[in-house]
């Protein structure tokens, strides 16, 4: 199967265990890669037989922007979900990180892999 993917989207959002986090905005960043067959795609050349991702990264920037989560664990885990279900794609790898969270780090964050790869 082929891959379509986003990377680097960033979003700002509520995110964190501490009181100080719960009432700012942290930016975190995300990579997806969804599995899809392009050839139909590829042979009409028209977005009706793509996925599209950019409708995917809008849907999953106002998603990320109207949360308020503690954990990035449960925040991926609701992305994940979502792509699954709204957008019909069977499998997908999403790479959560939030950027200086950890002192000495350039980011942290977790990746998951959610559905069947066919």
């Amino acid at each position: 199967m082929d891959i379509v993917y986003i990377s680097d989207l960033k979003v700002d959002t509520v995110i964190g265990i501490y009181d100080w986090e719960r009432r700012i905005r942290q930016t975190v960043s995300l990579d997806l890669e969804m599995v899809a067959d392009i050839s139909r795609a590829a042979a009409s050349d028209h977005i009706d037989d793509a996925l599209n991702y950019k409708a995917i990264g809008k849907r999953i920037i106002q998603y990320i922007e109207d949360s308020d989560f503690q954990l990035v664990e449960t925040l991926a885990e609701r992305v994940a979900q979502l792509v699954l279900e709204e957008f019909g794609v069977a499998w997908l790898k999403l790479r959560l990180s939030k950027p200086g969270a950890l002192r000495g780090s350039r980011d942290v964050g977790v990746i998951i892999e959610r559905g069947e790869r066919t």
